[in-house]
């Protein structure tokens, strides 16, 4: 069950991750977030009251915490997504995504079968192996500070990401899908917060997300963001944190394969590579 529902997520992330990328492209990360977010609570509120539970202090704070650094990471990633290209900024992401929980998972003494383990460390060399990129000699962030490029950002999303499935893990399972909304009110308030600070430095918030086909893909991409934490906090609470993890921190395949349709960025042979590694680990898993 905790594979099915963590590669659920992974898909759902995937095409989110896509689908908020290509709209920050053409406005900014804010911008879309201030679409993608709200209608993301949404979803989730609609679930939680529909899945039962009770909106515990405990785990919605638990939950909080986790939106807020999810918050965080979505700012981040969606920066870096229309900085960078998709086929390397998703990847970077989600390893960084998926290093987190595993040594935290370690650290609450979870141990894994022998094909398990071997599976899960070979879903880790497939994000690195996808996440590789020729060398540009430094001219992909020529022109901006380097702490503001693609890669640089990339990584910092993914540290937030990976502190958001460790705290979804704290939050429990016995509350329903509150925690979820808790973590979808805390994505709200870093959202919020980031467009006060832009507007009291008087900065300009870019372009807005017009036109019937922007505004769908932006409302898609939030419904979808939202559908893969549930599928995630589902997987987290009926199985290991270091497994459901690392398998929705697959995500980057599909993107990688979407962004090649779509804007026909190459795939090198060390990406196709670490794809054939990620199914070779996600069988592994499943098998044990």
């Amino acid at each position: 069950m905790v594979t099915i529902l963590a590669l659920s997520a992974a898909l759902a992330y995937g095409v989110a991750d896509f689908l908020g990328g290509a709209v920050a492209r053409k406005s900014t990360a804010l911008k879309a977030l201030t679409w993608c977010v709200p209608i993301g609570l949404a979803v989730v509120l609609a679930s939680a009251l529909l899945g039962g539970g009770s909106a515990s202090p405990g785990p919605m704070a638990w939950g909080l915490a986790a939106g807020l650094s999810g918050g965080a990471g979505l700012i981040a990633f969606y920066r870096a997504l229309a900085r960078g290209p998709m086929s390397v900024v998703a990847p970077v992401s989600a390893l960084a995504a998926a290093v987190l929980p595993v040594a935290a998972g370690i650290a609450r003494g979870e141990r894994l079968d022998a094909s398990v383990l071997v599976g899960v460390l070979l879903c880790l060399v497939a994000i690195g192996l996808v996440s590789m990129e020729e060398g540009d000699g430094g001219k992909a962030v020529a022109g901006r500070r380097l702490l503001d490029s693609g890669p640089i950002m990339a990584a910092v999303s993914g540290t937030c990401f990976g502190v958001f499935f460790v705290l979804l893990k704290a939050a429990g399972d016995g509350s329903g899908l509150w925690p979820i909304v808790g973590a979808r009110v805390g994505n709200l308030v870093i959202v919020a917060a980031a467009l006060l600070f832009m507007a009291l430095r008087g900065r300009d918030l870019g372009p807005k997300v017009s036109g019937r086909t922007l505004v769908a893909l932006a409302l898609l991409s939030g419904s979808l963001d939202a559908g893969a934490n549930v599928l995630y906090f589902m997987a987290v609470h009926n199985g290991l944190l270091s497994l459901a993890a690392v398998l929705t921190s697959l995500y980057p395949a599909i993107t990688v394969l979407l962004a090649r349709v779509a804007y026909s960025e190459r795939l090198r042979v060390i990406q196709r590579v670490g794809m054939a590694v990620a199914v070779a680990g996600v069988a592994l898993v499943t098998v044990g």
